[in-house]
């Protein structure tokens, strides 16, 4: 579903008036957030797709790592997962056990573990999980927290639209295929702790609205306008050769059109302003972090191997543009 066409559903679902329900679908967070005590709160979120990769395996991972991503990006620890599993009679079920099995070794990589799950068949296999973590009340952090003077932190490189739209052409080196499936099937455990130790207050995790989209929430929920700097942004190899070869996702072109008129981009071919809308399967965390605590928390990052950690921008006040991006 467009980002266009899930604003429109999310519109129509009524107000949630329980006093208890500290994060709803209002301003499309990543998660679903419940107060059940006065120190502890519940964490709900669900996301499957289609494959991105040969390797049933390794999809598994990949579709795992993603899900998981949601609770990492509010502050949230995993505790359970169940399976989402769609697949058709025509496949071996050897490739279901393997899709499973991936998925079960990332969550059980995160501290978590499975519960359970539910099956139908489908014409086209998809996989994913409905995860439960817990967290702090006052520890959840949320898209609407980001404030001016804020910088933006992005924890892994981008790209993984285009690459794996580039991977489906057999056009990419298998230095290149490692390299972005590496990418895809890592937690953002590191970084979701990180955020955590420092009191951060906003973040979201880039899928499959793409960086801008994703932004984009974030900007409107905290009542700001952010401000990036393309030539600062982390991208996985060849991405921009790909792109200019006209490899590109159709959802990017969908991104971009559901921001038409909210976007400010200077001095950027086509190409390089598709990659911003490009939609990403288990992307990094963009938190907003105070301009004091930026180099320690890079710091923390890279120690703890979030090395294409940088920082991509900055927090404004609100403007006449939702988003600038700046050559």
């Amino acid at each position: 579903m467009g980002p266009a066409t899930l604003a429109q559903v999310l519109r129509q679902i009524p107000p949630m008036h329980d006093e208890n329900l500290l994060v709803g679908p209002g301003t499309a967070d990543d998660t679903a957030v419940y107060r059940l005590t006065g120190d502890l709160a519940l964490l709900a979120t669900v996301d499957f797709f289609t494959p991105v990769v040969d390797d049933p395996y390794l999809f598994g991972q990949i579709a795992a790592a993603n899900a998981l991503s949601d609770i990492y990006a509010m502050g949230g620890r995993p505790v359970f997962a169940l399976n989402i599993m769609c697949f058709p009679d025509c496949l071996p079920p050897e490739v279901m056990g393997d899709i499973l099995r991936g998925g079960a070794d990332k969550v059980l990589e995160a501290g978590a573990v499975i519960a359970g799950g539910h099956t139908v068949t489908d014409d086209e296999p998809k996989y994913g999980l409905a995860v439960t973590g817990l967290a702090q009340p006052a520890g959840v952090i949320t898209n609407a927290g980001a404030r001016p003077g804020d910088v933006l932190v992005l924890t892994k490189p981008l790209g993984t639209g285009v690459l794996a739209a580039a991977l489906k052409g057999d056009l990419l080196d298998e230095d290149t295929i490692n390299q972005v499936t590496e990418s895809m099937r890592t937690l953002n455990r590191e970084a979701g702790a990180a955020m955590t130790r420092f009191g951060l207050k906003a973040c979201t995790d880039i899928t499959g609205f793409g960086l801008l989209g994703h932004a984009a929430e974030m900007a409107r929920a905290s009542g700001v306008s952010l401000v990036f700097r393309y030539g600062a942004l982390p991208l996985l190899p060849r991405v921009e050769e790909m792109a200019a070869m006209g490899i590109i996702p159709a959802g990017a072109y969908s991104n971009r059109e559901y921001l038409e008129g909210q976007v400010g981009l200077t001095g950027l071919d086509q190409a390089r302003e598709l990659i911003l809308f490009d939609p990403q399967t288990s992307g990094g965390l963009l938190t907003a972090v105070p301009s004091g605590q930026a180099g320690e928390f890079l710091a923390q990052l890279h120690s703890h191997g979030v090395t294409e950690a940088r920082v991509v921008g900055g927090v404004v006040e609100q403007g006449s543009s939702l988003i600038t991006v700046e050559k």
